[in-house]
């Protein structure tokens, strides 16, 4: 940070003498260019793999100051706070009092807590923290693919409950349903999917809210995406790659479009969408367009795109199409199509798993390595909160610098 300082004075003498004011404001804008892109790069290059206790002093630190600023935030709103206090007061009594409640109360338990399971796990799939964890892969396409499996094995979709849907088992008495359809399992796994796109939909708001309070206040933004937003528009004539021109295009349809732009944009699986919501924010879009358009194509259209394909490639007949299909391979095809068989076969056994049988506990690996696949990947997305908060305290400092040396 010392040589980042040294450099830039010189420039600034070097223009005291010459006096001349136009190229010294540019070579001052350059210097501070660079000095900036060089701090971005030390921030970036801390890291738990390359600095671990300087990154955990660091997560600590910006952990601390968090927890500082919630706490003032609250006690500004000391009201709502008390009001919140007042109705969990209220609903722990009533769940706690013994009467005729109770069963409405479970069942309100349950369903909340369930509903709560997958917008949590939706907000952690857009939240960006870092990077964000893929829980649709993870989480709610194997669950989806669980119940088609399911479906089609026991011609029902009447799972008892409990123990679903921590496990799905077959009915115990046979129902006389003909064939299962699409809109079937459709509406079995609608709760959970609307729920899991609606914490999507969640997690796009704090880009928008950052550019809305840069934009409103005037201030420099405190945000690296924001500021490549902002050199994106002032560069927008002459942008040539093909990532640029996308998020024009991403930027445009929202701006011309509105609401329906939006919409077109939150409908289909993109990863350009944080620039729609940073979008929306800078030209002060309403917030229920924004969010009204990202929620209706996030928790409903897409989600129902992204339902019917797992459904369909879930089916019982094209895994059996798949299976075969990898049996025909040359030289290994048996090899890899034995445990596909294996894991389908087990799955089968434990659907007609009834309550008092015994089953043996033997794992197939596929489903071995997909709970390891699932354990990394929470392990990497843990690592890059550490990492992202850690980056966000080291900026603190570098602002802080950058703040005494304007007032010497």
């Amino acid at each position: 940070m010392a040589e980042n300082a040294a450099d830039c004075e010189i420039p600034q003498r070097r223009v005291g003498i010459t006096k001349e004011q136009q190229n010294g404001s540019f070579v001052d804008s350059s210097c501070l260019r660079e000095r900036k892109q060089r701090d971005k790069e030390e921030r970036q290059a801390l890291v738990l793999w390359k600095h671990p206790i300087t990154t955990l002093q660091y997560f600590f630190f910006e952990l601390l100051l968090d927890a500082k600023d919630w706490t003032l935030k609250l006690h500004k709103r000391r009201g709502m706070v008390c009001t919140f206090a007042a109705i969990f007061l209220i609903v722990t009594s009533a769940y706690y009092i013994e009467g005729a409640h109770q069963k409405f109360v479970q069942f309100v338990e349950k369903k909340f807590l369930w509903c709560a399971y997958w917008v949590g796990l939706g907000i952690l799939s857009s939240v960006g923290l870092g990077t964000g964890l893929h829980t649709f892969l993870l989480y709610l396409g194997p669950h989806i693919a669980s119940v088609t499996l399911a479906a089609y094995e026991c011609n029902s979709v009447n799972f008892p409950e409990p123990p679903y849907p921590d496990k799905i088992v077959c009915p115990e008495v046979e129902e006389l349903q003909s064939t299962i359809s699409l809109w079937d399992i459709i509406s079995k796994v609608r709760l959970e999917a609307c729920m899991w796109g609606a914490g999507t939909a969640i997690g796009e708001l704090p880009p928008y809210f950052m550019a809305r309070a840069a934009r409103l206040s005037g201030a420099e933004p405190d945000d690296e995406d924001y500021e490549e937003f902002e050199e994106m528009l002032e560069h927008a004539q002459s942008a040539q790659d093909f990532a640029t021109r996308a998020k024009l295009a991403v930027q445009n349809m929202v701006q011309k479009v509105g609401f329906l732009g939006i919409l077109a944009c939150a409908s289909i699986p993109n990863p350009l969408f944080d620039l729609a919501g940073i979008t929306c924010g800078h030209f002060l879009v309403p917030f229920w367009t924004f969010f009204g358009a990202t929620l209706i194509g996030k928790a409903i259209i897409k989600m129902h795109i992204q339902k019917l394909f797992v459904i369909i490639t879930f089916s019982k007949h094209i895994v059996e199409q798949m299976v075969s299909l990898i049996g025909a391979i040359p030289s290994l095809g048996p090899l890899l199509q034995k445990p596909f068989q294996e894991y389908l076969e087990a799955q089968r056994h434990k659907l007609h798993h009834k309550s008092g049988d015994t089953t043996p506990d033997n794992e197939n690996w596929l489903s071995w390595i997909f709970e390891k696949v699932v354990i990394v990947m929470v392990c990497y997305f843990l690592c890059s909160i550490v990492n992202s908060m850690a980056q966000s305290y080291a900026k603190r400092i570098q602002q802080q610098k950058y703040s005494e040396e304007k007032t010497k």
